[in-house]
């Protein structure tokens, strides 16, 4: 079940900032407008009280999102009923399989449970937005989506679920796509964009190039007609060009282009994801990718799956005995082209990522070894993938919520700022291994310390909207924060 909130904070006493002195406080002011119950960083202002509790002082920091989450796939593994749908290949023919087999046996019950696990999962490690993906098709009609409908509906006070309208099977070739294509098109006109937020395809899974281009011409149609974000899952392989036609990105570019699809003409964003073969790129390949988003005002953003990229996208056997594995170089492509790139989780606990859990933390770490980023400003950036510029990438940018104070974020930084919304991981010391003496706990006051040797949840306590998540376990954390919490009197009269 969701988790117990409390009422509206006004202001947070002695936090530590990032990019600030770790021995000096702050604390911050919440500010709520009269027809908005959510909450936002109205002032942040240095605390001059006693500096005896400033040990007990939390690292204050933006909420973590999931810029890619499966919601209707999550911990398949997990589940008695789909015991004997294990992984014996790993590869991905054979996860296609093995999900086309599970979601035949899906149910209501069973799909909001293993939803609720995921989100359980997900707030209790600080994440406060997610892009969901839920699957519309032959096989399991809306049923997916029905589910995540009802789970928005019963979280939205705790996390701010983005539904995407997921085609996972093909919607211009094969026996059913004209059913799936119809099963979408219902979909995406029955519920309006504030219910169902974005529409996304798998254009490699048609049954040639000809007919992934159509999905694609399709898709960028359909989200135009809708007024939807677009998602697509793309150019999963590590096939060179001799092997392989161009890889289906360009075709993704001169549609949008074609269409008139910029970020002058919409607020609506594009994201690419998995796009494995694009780290076989020459720097010649993506100076002209960053040439043809930036000099036509594209929407685009790209988001990197590490965890399945990894497991799944591996070269032929024919192509290399190595068998090298791909994911896109994410800092680079910020850093070197200013493209706009994020990481995300993907899927937990089924056929097409057996590994890793739903933290975000942990792929940020994780990068630091995928992408040789070991520096404390690599660090900073991993976090933002996770954070600032995830929330920004799926089209929740911060801006949205500076009625209070008029500056929008101008840049993904990691330190806080007046306007930003309040949505905060505070990350506090606990011993979790019950083995040290009182005082002596390694303190993480940095978020590269954050991000190479990410906390327990035990040591985190997230703010929602300007609401704190009441933690299940309190570890004494009683007195490790110090909030003001408006009058219930107040808050129900505000209505």
């Amino acid at each position: 079940m969701p988790p117990r909130l409390g009422y509206p904070v006004k202001t947070i006493h002695s936090v530590k900032l990032a990019a600030t002195n770790p021995e000096t406080t702050w604390d911050i002011a919440i500010g709520y407008l009269p027809d908005s119950p959510e909450g936002v960083i109205s002032s942040i202002t240095p605390d001059y009280s006693s500096t005896s509790s400033r040990p007990l002082s939390p690292l204050a920091l933006p909420a973590l999102v999931h810029p890619h989450i499966h919601l209707d796939k999550a911990y398949v593994h997990s589940t008695s009923s789909y015991t004997d749908l294990f992984p014996s290949t790993g590869s991905f023919q054979e996860a296609l399989t093995l999900t086309s087999t599970a979601k035949a046996s899906f149910t209501g019950p069973d799909l909001l449970q293993r939803g609720e696990w995921l989100l359980a999962e997900s707030v209790a490690s600080g994440v406060t937005a997610m892009r969901a993906f839920v699957e519309v098709d032959h096989a399991v009609q809306h049923a997916c989506l029905d589910a995540g409908l009802d789970l928005k509906r019963k979280w939205q006070e705790a996390c701010e679920i983005q539904l995407v309208c997921f085609a996972q099977d093909p919607v211009i070739s094969t026996a059913h796509a004209d059913e799936n294509r119809g099963l979408i098109e219902d979909a995406i006109q029955k519920y309006g964009p504030e219910k169902l937020a974005v529409l996304g395809t798998t254009p490699y899974v048609e049954s040639s190039i000809e007919a992934s281009k159509r999905n694609i011409e399709w898709a960028v149609d359909t989200a135009m007609r809708h007024d939807r974000h677009l998602d697509f899952h793309l150019d999963y392989n590590l096939a060179h060009l001799e092997d392989m036609p161009e890889p289906l990105v360009w075709h993704v570019l001169r549609t949008l282009r074609a269409k008139g699809w910029t970020a002058r003409t919409t607020d609506k964003r594009v994201m690419l994801g998995h796009c494995t073969r694009l780290s076989l790129f020459t720097e010649e390949d993506w100076g002209r990718l960053a040439q043809e988003i930036h000099e036509n005002d594209l929407p685009v953003s790209f988001v990197g799956l590490p965890t399945s990229d990894l497991y799944m996208a591996a070269a032929p056997s024919n192509v290399y005995k190595a068998n090298p594995r791909g994911t896109l170089p994410i800092p680079s492509m910020i850093k070197n082209h200013g493209l706009d790139a994020v990481i995300g989780i993907n899927n937990v606990g089924n056929a097409f990522t057996p590994w890793g859990s739903a933290d975000p933390l942990s792929l940020a770490c994780l990068g630091v070894g995928i992408y040789q980023a070991g520096t404390v400003s690599d660090a900073e950036l991993l976090y933002e993938c996770v954070s600032t510029r995830a929330r920004d990438a799926i089209g929740l940018s911060s801006s949205s919520l500076s009625r209070i104070n008029s500056s929008p974020r101008s840049t993904f930084d990691v330190r806080l700022k007046c306007g930003d919304p309040a949505d905060l991981l505070l990350l506090y010391d606990v011993d979790d291994t019950g083995l040290l003496e009182s005082g002596t706990t390694r303190a993480r006051k940095t978020v590269a310390e954050v991000v190479w040797d990410p906390p327990a949840r035990t040591s985190r306590a997230v703010v929602m909207k300007g609401r704190v998540k009441m933690p299940a376990l309190s570890a004494g954390c009683g007195t490790a924060f110090q909030f003001v919490e408006q009058d219930p009197r107040l808050v129900e009269s505000s209505g």
